[in-house]
C-alpha cells in the first residue's frame, strides 16, 4: 500500500529570509502601505526583511520570550505581521497567528486556551477591541509594536537588544499556529511543524516551477494564514519580486496591477469575484498576468473565464487548488481560456504525485458517486500536528494516515476529485449548492455574489448581492432558476454585510443563523 513518505523538506520560518538573502538579497518586496511599526516605507529588499527579523527576534528575547513559548500575534493588518512571525520563530518561540478581524472576546478565549502566552499587538488594539480584556490575567507579557500602554512593554524600548543566534526546534515540534474560520464558535488553533510547513512549501515549489522566467508576483492574502509562509519561502528562494497588498478594494487592486504589471496574481476567490469590476478599466490592469492563483476555496468558472480573457498574455493559466488548513494543498488543476466555461466546475483535479492522495468513503452504505457523494479523506505530508488544547477533537478526524475534513464528493472514472459541498452545508433537496451557485452566477451577470444556505425548515434560501446594490430583476431570476431545484425567493443583501472569514470566505453557518433570526423577528 502506498503511504505518504515522511517529508524531508523542513521549513524554519526564523531563518528562511536570511538563507534566501545569501543569493537573492536584492529581491524587491513592495507594499501598498507603510510599515509604520518598523519605521519602513513601502519598499524593502529581502536582505532588509531578514535584518528586521533578526532585530525583532533579539528584542523579543530581551522581553523574556524563550524557545517553545507561544507568542500570539494579533495586531492591525499589515505586512509587518510576517516579520513578527518569523522573528518569534527565529528564537524558537511558536508564533500564534490571530486575524486582526477577531473581536476582543474571541481573542480572550484563545489566550485563555493558550495559558500564559506572550501577546504581541499594537496600540490601536490595546485601546480598542482589547481594552476590556484582562490581559494581565491571560498573558505572561504584552509587547506593543506601536505607541505605549500601561499593561505593555514597548518594542521601541527594546531597541539595541543583544544579538541572539537562531534556535531551531525539532522538526516535529510545534512551529506555527494558525486558526480556523470559527464558523461554528471559537476558532480552532491548528498546530503546524517545520516538517508539515516544509511539505506545503515542496508542493508549492513544484507548482511555481511552471514559471520558467522570473515574474513579479502580486498577492493579496491573509497575513495570518498558513498559505502565506510557505508561499513567501518559495518566492524568496527563487528571487521573484513580490508585491503584497493590504487593501482589497477593487480600485486599489487595479492601481497596483497597473503600477507593477505582475506576471502572477493571487488572491482569495471572493476577492477575484469582487475584482471583476476592474476588468472594464481602460488601463487593462490584467494585461500582464499570465498566472492566476486562488488556493483558499472554490472559485466560480465564470470568474476564471473573465480574468483569463482579460489577460494579454499568449497562454494564461488559472490554477485552482483544493486544500484545507489542517493538511495543506490536496489537489489542483489548471484552467485555460478554452476550458473555463466547459469544465465541470466541481472538478478539483489531481494530487501531486508523492505529495498527497485521497480516497472516498461512503456516508450511507452506498458507493460514493455524484448522486451519493462520500467523505473525502486525504493523506498528505503537510498534515498539521493537532488542534491546540483540543487534541481529542482533532483525533476524531484522524484514521491512521487519513484525515477526514468533512467535505463530500466523488471520483470520476478518470480519477479526478470532484467536491460537491462541505457536509455541514449540504441541503437535502439540492445536489450541490456550489454547483448551483456557479451556474446562476454565470447566467446572471448582475450578481456579484450568491450563497445558498438552509432556511428554518432546511429549505434552500439564496442570498444574492448585485452590482451597485441595484434591485434584482425577479423575472430574470425566475427564468434563470427554472431548471434548478426549488428554492425560496432570493434574499438581497449588500456584499459588505455578508459575514466573512480572514480569507474573505462567506461564513455560511453564520449567514444562515442571521437569516433565521431575521425571520423569527419578522414573525
Amino acid at each position: 500500500m502506498f503511504r505518504i513518505p515522511k517529508n524531508k523538506n523542513l521549513l524554519y520560518l526564523g531563518i528562511v529570509a536570511e538563507q534566501a538573502a545569501v543569493k537573492n538579497g536584492d529581491t524587491a518586496i513592495t507594499l501598498d502601505h507603510d510599515l509604520e511599526s518598523l519605521g519602513v516605507g513601502r519598499e524593502l529588499t529581502l536582505r532588509q526583511f531578514a535584518h528586521h527579523v533578526a532585530d525583532i527576534a533579539n528584542r523579543l528575547w530581551a522581553a523574556g520570550v524563550r524557545p517553545s513559548e507561544h507568542v500570539v500575534i494579533h495586531k492591525s493588518a499589515s505586512f509587518d505581521i510576517c516579520v513578527y512571525a518569523c522573528a518569534a520563530a527565529r528564537i524558537g518561540a511558536v508564533p500564534v497567528m490571530l486575524s486582526s478581524l477577531l473581536d476582543g472576546p474571541t481573542v480572550a478565549a484563545l489566550l485563555d486556551r493558550l495559558k500564559g502566552a506572550s501577546l504581541l499587538t499594537d496600540e490601536a488594539k490595546l485601546i480598542g477591541p482589547l481594552a476590556d480584556v484582562p490581559l494581565p490575567e491571560l498573558t505572561a507579557r504584552v509587547v506593543t509594536v506601536t505607541g505605549s500602554h500601561p499593561a505593555a512593554v514597548s518594542m521601541a524600548d527594546l531597541t539595541g537588544a543583544p544579538e541572539r543566534k537562531p534556535v531551531l526546534l525539532d522538526a516535529d515540534q510545534p512551529a506555527l499556529m494558525t486558526h480556523t474560520s470559527g464558523t461554528t464558535g471559537i476558532p480552532k488553533l491548528v498546530v503546524h511543524t517545520a516538517r508539515s510547513i516544509g511539505a506545503r512549501e515542496a508542493w508549492q515549489n513544484r507548482v511555481v516551477s511552471m514559471i520558467r522566467k522570473p515574474e513579479t508576483v502580486l498577492m493579496h492574502v491573509s497575513y495570518v494564514h498558513s498559505r502565506m509562509y510557505p508561499g513567501f519561502a518559495v518566492l524568496a528562494k527563487r528571487g521573484m519580486p513580490m508585491v503584497f497588498l493590504k487593501d482589497a478594494q477593487p480600485d486599489k487592486v487595479a492601481d497596483a496591477l497597473v503600477e507593477h504589471r505582475p506576471g502572477v496574481f493571487e488572491t482569495h476567490p471572493n476577492s477575484f469575484l469582487e475584482c471583476e469590476a476592474i476588468l472594464d478599466d481602460p488601463r487593462d490592469p490584467i494585461a500582464s498576468v499570465r498566472f492566476f492563483n486562488s488556493t483558499f476555496d472554490a472559485i466560480h468558472p465564470s470568474t476564471m473565464h473573465k480574468f483569463l480573457h482579460a489577460s494579454k498574455r499568449r497562454h494564461p493559466v488559472f490554477l485552482q487548488v483544493y486544500g484545507q488548513s489542517e493538511c495543506g494543498p490536496i489537489a489542483g488543476r489548471t484552467v485555460t481560456r478554452k476550458n473555463a466555461l466547459t469544465m465541470d466546475s466541481r472538478c478539483q483535479g489531481y494530487p501531486l504525485p508523492g505529495l498527497g492522495k485521497y480516497r472516498l468513503v461512503s456516508r450511507n452504505g452506498a458507493k460514493p458517486t455524484r448522486e451519493t457523494p462520500g467523505y473525502i479523506d486525504v493523506a498528505t505530508a503537510g498534515r498539521a500536528l493537532t488542534y491546540y488544547g483540543e487534541e481529542e477533537r482533532f483525533n476524531k478526524q484522524v484514521m491512521d494516515e487519513w484525515w477526514r475534513g468533512n467535505d463530500v464528493g466523488y471520483r470520476t472514472k478518470w480519477g479526478c476529485l470532484h467536491l460537491l459541498d462541505r457536509e455541514v452545508d449540504v441541503i437535502p433537496t439540492i445536489h450541490s449548492t456550489l454547483e448551483v451557485e456557479d451556474t446562476l452566477l454565470h447566467r446572471l451577470a448582475e450578481l456579484t455574489e450568491l450563497v445558498i444556505v438552509p432556511g428554518p425548515e432546511q429549505q434552500p434560501v439564496p442570498v444574492v448581492c448585485t452590482k451597485d446594490d441595484r434591485p434584482l430583476d425577479l423575472a430574470r431570476w425566475r427564468e434563470a432558476v427554472a431548471d434548478q431545484a426549488p428554492m425560496s425567493d432570493p434574499v438581497e443583501m449588500r456584499l459588505s454585510d455578508l459575514p466573512r472569514t480572514a480569507t474573505a470566505k462567506i461564513q455560511r453557518i453564520e449567514l444562515a443563523r442571521r437569516l433565521r433570526e431575521d425571520l423569527e423577528q419578522a414573525s
